[in-house]
């Protein structure tokens, strides 16, 4: 046999890789896939490479019992350089198995097949968990059917970032993020619309109105003059002490430090603008301390005494410890969070009781609560029986809740 130059014996080389590592490439790449799929862990790049030569090896063999001058010292370098091309061949296929592994969800169904999912390019891991940071974008519209936003209530909500688990669907995330949004800002109403790029367009209303609708049923909103002290804020219990009277009642609305107020002008009868000072829609609003006047909530019977007081003192009366919030972090550091969703009609849980389905067994999660017709029943028990649309608090592992969530919701 005539021997070959080099470049020529270069592009055999080539052409034998290619042809040969076909095989070796699926077999890697297939492992590469299940492997990580179902531990988690990566096969070790050496192994995969061992793998394929091997794999390669067998398939050499066969075109050398065909052809015996394939082997001959004279295509050595044919040789070397298809070893060369398996090896960074195995090498490539195991990465792409690997990475798609990782990627893919866990439980596929086929509703998790039509929603939308984020790009993988925001998804970030930190300490063990995948998470996304939610961007609002652009200037907060005006809900039709409303007044538009104020100035510093728009610009407050727009640009913000929040975190939330990547493993959700983006429909669960704007409704988390909506829920938020109200929260936080008090809004009448907010619509969430976001992206796979994690970027949320909102649409929100303002409050439908002031005190008012924070004063509770069967009270009224009463504000006095008085030293107050510094950090109060709305929702605190305080007690009033004017004359001889004393009042308990629930603060409403305190004067903000000058850092959270914003100048705003409102024309009077001759045009000219009058600064009136507006809170802010920080989400934390305490009183920088000092003279000021103070609006509380107070019994019915109460507010005629106080109306007639010009000048008070405030008392703060002590929360202590909320042992719901001690409850929920107790469960959280043992690995497990709650989770609020909705039973679905015609699903494995419509028509049943607890026990019937078998949640804890089957799920490996617990119902705190179940809302039925408006009516919530905390600690349910097993005869407690499930229909379409009733909500319900669920505790268990990430895992779990994610699993019972697609068969109840």
């Amino acid at each position: 046999m005539v021997a070959q130059s080099f470049p020529v014996q270069v592009l055999l080389g080539v052409y034998l890789g290619l042809l040969t590592g076909l095989i070796p490439g699926a077999v890697t790449w297939a492992l590469a896939l299940l492997f990580r799929y179902v531990t988690g862990l990566t096969v070790p790049s050496f192994a995969v490479v061992v793998l394929g030569v091997a794999i390669a090896g067998v398939n050499g063999g066969f075109m050398a019992f065909l052809d015996p001058t394939i082997i001959s010292s004279t295509n050595s370098v044919t040789l070397v350089t298809a070893l060369l091309v398996i090896m960074m061949l195995a090498f490539y296929t195991h990465s792409l198995g690997d990475k798609l592994g990782a990627s893919m969800p866990k439980r596929v169904s086929l509703r998790s097949l039509g929603e939308r999912t984020l790009n993988a390019d925001v998804v970030e891991l930190v300490g063990g968990r995948r998470q996304v940071n939610v961007r609002v974008v652009g200037g907060v519209a005006d809900m039709e059917g409303y007044p538009p936003l104020p100035a510093t209530l728009r610009d407050a909500i727009a640009g913000t970032e929040h975190t939330f688990p990547a493993d959700r669907p983006l429909a669960d995330i704007e409704r988390e993020l909506a829920e938020k949004l109200r929260t936080e800002h008090d809004l009448e109403d907010v619509s969430v619309t976001l992206d796979e790029e994690a970027r949320a367009s909102v649409v929100a209303a303002p409050p439908a109105s002031g005190v008012s609708k924070r004063v509770p049923a069967g009270r009224r909103a009463v504000s006095l003059s008085a030293l107050l002290p510094t950090g109060v804020a709305r929702g605190d219990e305080v007690t009033l002490l004017a004359a001889d009277t004393t009042v308990s009642g629930t603060v409403l609305s305190v004067p903000l430090a000058p850092t959270e107020k914003a100048e705003t002008g409102t024309a009077t009868d001759g045009g000219e603008p009058v600064p009136e000072t507006v809170e802010t829609a920080a989400p934390s609003r305490v009183c920088a301390g000092g003279e000021g006047r103070l609006t509380v909530a107070v019994p019915r019977e109460d507010a005629t005494e106080l109306l007639a007081v010009e000048r008070g003192s405030v008392v703060v009366a002590s929360r202590g410890t909320r042992r719901e919030f001690e409850l929920v972090s107790l469960l959280r550091r043992a690995g497990n969070r709650i989770r609020r969703l909705a039973v679905v009609a015609d699903g494995p849980l419509d028509g049943k009781t607890i026990g019937e389905s078998s949640v804890r067994e089957a799920y490996g999660v617990a119902i705190l609560a179940v809302r039925h017709d408006g009516d919530w029943q905390f600690a349910p028990r097993g005869e407690t029986r499930l229909n379409a649309d009733d909500e319900l608090f669920a505790v268990g592992t990430t895992d779990a809740l994610n699993a019972f969530t697609e068969v109840a919701a």
